[in-house]
């Protein structure tokens, strides 16, 4: 007959077995998760991370760039498991280039562009009013050919007839990221960017903005599509689904993207 001490030792060491099993398991079902992410979202994806993985239990690494560049590198053979776009046209490409899943095409966020100025004494009231007066010796633009908010932002010039009258003066970045840099140290007055970039936490709501009509520009819908690649892996799909949930879209709202537009 067992004494009461060996039974306790045994009890714990079965314990200890189980917890090892189980943490064991938890490492083996675990997967990493590749993301293309257009320039805009890239720190509204890395607020997402921590919860994405906490709840989920796979890893997330995230590569930023201009949409365009992006695509450029997935049809060039880049290992991306999921495609974070600034629009719609990009993912279409892929799913019909057969190297993206159909059935996982998405809209999941909508942008909002502002034209932007870090000079709080600037007068961005009238946006348009503002760009007629031509009072700024530079403004900076997403490039359009590989930035959606460069397009958008083209767009609005081209409604307000100022595109061509302005072209001495535009001074483009390759993403969003890289217009508000220009903006922000000063190489240019004013410039186009997204909502989400005057509302980071990093940047700190400096400066004033204005934003244009949403009838000015096309609308900014942002597609997610899971790439061929990671047709079985269990992170992307678990990430894709996660960014479709309730905590994600929360996150989206506090960096102005527009629900309603969805």
């Amino acid at each position: 007959m067992l004494s009461l001490r060996r039974c306790l030792a045994l009890n714990a060491s079965v314990l200890v077995s189980l917890w090892l099993f189980l943490a064991g398991a938890a490492v083996a079902n675990s997967a990493r998760v590749t993301v293309a992410v257009a320039a805009n979202f890239a720190e509204t994806l890395e607020h997402l991370q921590p919860e994405f993985e906490k709840t989920s239990g796979h890893t997330l690494r995230a590569v930023v760039g201009s949409t365009g560049k992006l695509y450029a590198q997935i049809i060039n053979g880049a290992p991306f498991d999921v495609f974070l776009s600034a629009d719609q046209e990009r993912p279409q490409r892929l799913v019909d280039a057969g190297l993206a899943s159909p059935s996982s095409r998405f809209t999941y966020a909508t942008g909002r562009l502002i034209l932007w100025s870090a000079d709080e004494a600037r007068d961005l009231g009238n946006g348009a009013k503002a760009l007629a007066a031509r009072d700024f010796r530079k403004i900076a633009i997403p490039n359009p050919q590989l930035a959606p908010y460069g397009a958008a932002a083209q767009q609005v010039l081209e409604k307000l007839r100022l595109w061509k009258a302005l072209q001495g003066r535009i001074v483009m970045g390759e993403n969003v990221g890289q217009t508000y840099g220009l903006v922000a140290s000063g190489n240019a007055e004013i410039g186009f960017v997204s909502q989400s970039s005057y509302l980071s936490v990093s940047n700190g709501k400096q400066g004033v903005f204005w934003a244009p009509s949403r009838d000015d520009h096309a609308p900014i819908h942002q597609d997610a599509v899971v790439l061929k690649r990671a047709a079985k892996n269990p992170a992307a799909a678990a990430f894709t689904e996660f960014l479709k949930g309730q905590e994600a879209q929360r996150v989206l709202k506090r960096f102005g993207y527009v629900e309603e537009d969805r």
